[in-house]
């Protein structure tokens, strides 16, 4: 049994009294970690003895010395870590002006030990902060960028100043995911051979971000392969009528398959020769009397599908996946509008917002399943990466029904 203290207060036990005291000492040694003038010697010895608090204060603390720093860097706790890689970049320019050579060479190597931490979260923290500068170890961006894991390498596979063309050249050869290839597609400036190594790749995605570039340099010549090879790539359409270095011969070939509203922009973006722009105002004639039949069949046949799926007892979670899956809009927007009994106008509205929630809370709604709205926002909507909702847990709706009550009110949905 735990000892009563000596003239302590009722209840005050030995026990209670010492873990008390404990606390105190280790909300001071927090506190203390956290001074920028609490001295080096202080600081060394926090980082090595203080508790995992102290070290994470340690870790953020700039006035931190450096053989702390590489001390922390080897802490089991990813908390520390993940501090110390948000800081150490902090410190790089200016320790470029640094004249201890030792100490340099001590935070390099802390920078070394963060950009092959086992743990991804760490190394991601660490590309993000170094992605802008130029005055950290090239071999130390290029180890980030060849990183396995996507969130890792992209930043600085967009930014860093540090990459050279051929470094690019050779990632993009050997790249394996699409987010790699999309982030060196954003690179602002991007010079004409990567922008060719790009093509080369025929990952769609890719192609559509380096052509929303406007700071992507692309060959005449690999801009009208592309505009050739185009027609029946939907994604990539409006990237190609958005550029402003199309040649005479692309926007020919592209006027002869994109919608009215985009050769309306090729007319209303482009100074063109009176020949051209005849031909693409017939062209604009065309299209406009072919997309008014295609809109009409396309409704019919869409009503039609969902009305007989309807009185078969089949318009349920799988009929509107499968028609997400093969990115059947019209088929999509109407069956969620007769399940879940809100007019197709708004249905239409809903989706015309490119938000997720609101699409996720009218699946909810209508009485499917999560996995269905997650369809509808990668196939139907075609939503980036970064735009996706995805499931809570896997198969949950990540937000709350009073949540999506409320994305639906604002379309007057209740």
């Amino acid at each position: 049994m735990a000892r009563e203290l000596p003239n302590a207060p009722p209840g005050m036990t030995r026990d209670r009294a010492l873990a008390l005291v404990e606390a105190h000492a280790r909300a001071s040694q927090a506190e203390l970690a956290g001074r920028t003038d609490a001295g080096a010697d202080v600081l060394t010895y926090l980082s090595e003895n203080g508790a995992a608090a102290t070290r994470r204060a340690v870790a953020a603390n700039p006035a931190a010395p450096a053989a702390a720093n590489r001390h922390l860097a080897g802490d089991e706790d990813d908390d520390v870590r993940a501090e110390l890689a948000r800081k150490i970049a902090r410190l790089m320019p200016g320790l470029a002006r640094e004249e201890n050579a030792h100490v340099r060479e001590i935070t390099i190597a802390t920078l070394e030990m963060l950009a092959a931490d086992q743990v991804a979260r760490i190394r991601a923290i660490l590309a993000d902060e170094i992605k802008h500068l130029d005055c950290v170890p090239k071999a130390i961006v290029k180890m980030l960028a060849h990183d396995t894991d996507t969130l890792v390498a992209a930043p600085v596979l967009e930014y860093s100043p540090l990459l050279s063309d051929a470094d690019l050249m050779e990632i993009v050869a050997a790249a394996k995911a699409g987010e790699i290839l999309a982030a060196i597609a954003r690179r602002k400036p991007l010079a004409a051979p990567v922008a060719d190594a790009l093509v080369s790749t025929l990952d769609i995605p890719a192609i559509a971000t380096l052509l929303a570039n406007p700071d992507a340099t692309i060959r005449q010549k690999t801009l009208d392969d592309i505009a050739e090879q185009a027609e029946k790539i939907q994604s990539l359409h409006a990237p190609l009528v958005l550029r402003a270095d199309l040649s005479r011969r692309a926007i020919n070939r592209i006027a002869t398959f994109v919608s009215a509203s985009l050769i309306d922009q090729l007319l209303t973006r482009y100074k063109l020769d009176v020949d051209l722009s005849a031909i693409l105002n017939k062209q604009l004639r065309l299209r406009l009397q072919e997309e008014g039949r295609l809109e009409t069949s396309t409704h019919e046949n869409a009503a039609r599908a969902v009305a007989d799926a309807r009185a078969a007892g089949k318009l349920d979670d799988n009929f509107v996946e499968m028609a997400a899956n093969a990115s059947q809009r019209d088929v999509v927007m109407l069956a969620l509008a007769e399940l879940a009994n809100v007019p197709e106008e708004t249905v239409r509205k809903i989706f015309a917002s490119h938000l997720a929630k609101p699409v996720t809370a009218l699946v909810w709604r209508a009485g499917l399943h999560m996995r269905t709205a997650f369809k509808i926002q990668s196939f139907v909507m075609k939503l980036a990466v970064g735009e996706l909702l995805p499931a809570r847990a896997g198969v949950h709706f990540p937000m709350t029904e009073d949540e999506m009550r409320w994305h639906l009110s604002y379309f007057n949905v209740v």
